[in-house]
């Protein structure tokens, strides 16, 4: 993501406000969250591996349209598309991890292996964040054609990934309902639905927070030059604590992780919210080290209790819920920094957070015991 640095100075640049922004956000993310059942069971249907190739192809046109848009309505035909493109990777490329482990009998390493999958990716990203700050300083434009240049090379890769053989021999029994694969995981698997809203809720806030941190620098000063380094020092972060995330899930039960992400999480929307200023940056900091930790660790509670055969449409319910939401609240939180003040903005997005997540972790702490599988 090459792009995401300055992405947001990117779009006022082309004379878009932080709520016309986040409206644009909001219909990607709609356009993700609509498709994401769908494309989960067909990931579940038709194979991880070719829903991942079509993903990558949309991903690409939708970047290519992105790179030559000017105003809002171009924006958005580009966001659809890739809102599209990443429905289809999203649940089936986490999917096809775990399935591949189970195929050798080492799904429990799972944790490790997406630990150390993300934290590659944000340190690749961190490079790309330090390219898209240089890019940026010549021109706006540049980052974004940069980035046409790296969706397409995710196309080749997503040809060589192999299809695993556990999976091939499921696919006559996932011919299921899609209805009842939701119905199972939202309301029959009362422990699998409260830990998909509980990562839901973690992945909103993280998501909202990438799109305010932009502001946020600019609000305490940090020159435009530098969004690179720290948008790269960042994302380095997320990969160490992700890299180690299966360490230090070791030391901790898993209520108190539980508890301990989501008190993170809250917190620091609220910390900023009260004092913006460079102290606050480093309460930044600490909110991408708990994200590095959380992303896989919550990942991994919900395949534990998700049959391989539906994997990739369990693992596409969370998204759609994090999408659908993120979709309802970006607009509001865009008009509440654009008509209030930014601190206002992350200020109820704490108190968003801490609804959701208190109701959450006082049922984990009432029921810690249920953790049959009932499927």
């Amino acid at each position: 993501m090459i792009i995401m640095p300055i992405i947001v100075l990117f779009f006022q640049d082309n004379g878009l406000s932080l709520q016309r922004i986040m409206i644009l956000q909001a219909c990607y993310s709609l356009s993700v969250g609509l498709m994401e059942i769908p494309s989960g069971y067909a990931a579940d249907i038709l194979g991880r591996r070719k829903t991942l190739i079509l993903g990558c192809i949309l991903a690409f046109i939708g970047f290519s349209l992105f790179s030559i848009s000017y105003n809002f309505w171009w924006f958005l035909a580009a966001e659809i598309l890739l809102g599209l493109g990443n429905s289809f990777i999203s649940g089936a490329d986490t999917a096809l991890m775990y399935d591949s482990l189970l195929e050798v009998k080492a799904e429990d390493r799972f944790l490790k292996y997406e630990g150390r999958s993300i934290s590659i990716g944000n340190f690749s990203e961190a490079a790309a964040g330090i390219l898209g700050g240089f890019l940026a300083a010549i021109s706006f434009r540049y980052p974004a054609y940069a980035q046409v240049i790296v969706a397409f090379l995710a196309i080749p890769f997503a040809i060589s990934l192999t299809e695993p053989t556990i999976h091939k021999d499921r696919l006559k029994s996932a011919w299921k309902s899609i209805f009842k694969v939701v119905h199972f995981s939202l309301v029959e698997h009362k422990t699998l639905r409260t830990h998909i809203i509980y990562s839901s809720v973690i992945g909103v806030s993280t998501l909202m927070m990438a799109w305010l941190a932009q502001p946020f620098l600019k609000d305490i000063g940090v020159n435009m030059k530098n969004y690179g380094l720290v948008w790269a020092l960042l994302n380095i972060i997320v990969g160490v604590f992700a890299f180690r995330a299966h360490y230090i899930e070791k030391r901790f039960t898993e209520l108190t992780s539980l508890y301990l992400i989501g008190f993170i999480t809250v917190s620091t929307y609220f910390i900023i919210g009260i004092h913006m200023s460079y102290l606050s940056l480093f309460i930044l900091f600490i909110f991408y080290a708990n994200r590095g930790y959380a992303t896989p660790l919550l990942r991994n509670y919900i395949n534990r209790y998700t049959e391989s055969n539906v994997r990739a449409t369990v693992m596409s319910v969370r998204s759609f819920i994090i999408r659908i939401s993120f979709a309802i609240i970006a607009p509001f939180i865009g008009w509440i920094a654009d008509n209030h003040s930014l601190n206002t903005a992350f200020f109820t997005m704490g108190i968003i957070g801490t609804v959701v997540s208190s109701y959450c972790l006082i049922w984990f702490s009432k029921n810690k015991n249920d953790q049959a599988i009932n499927y």
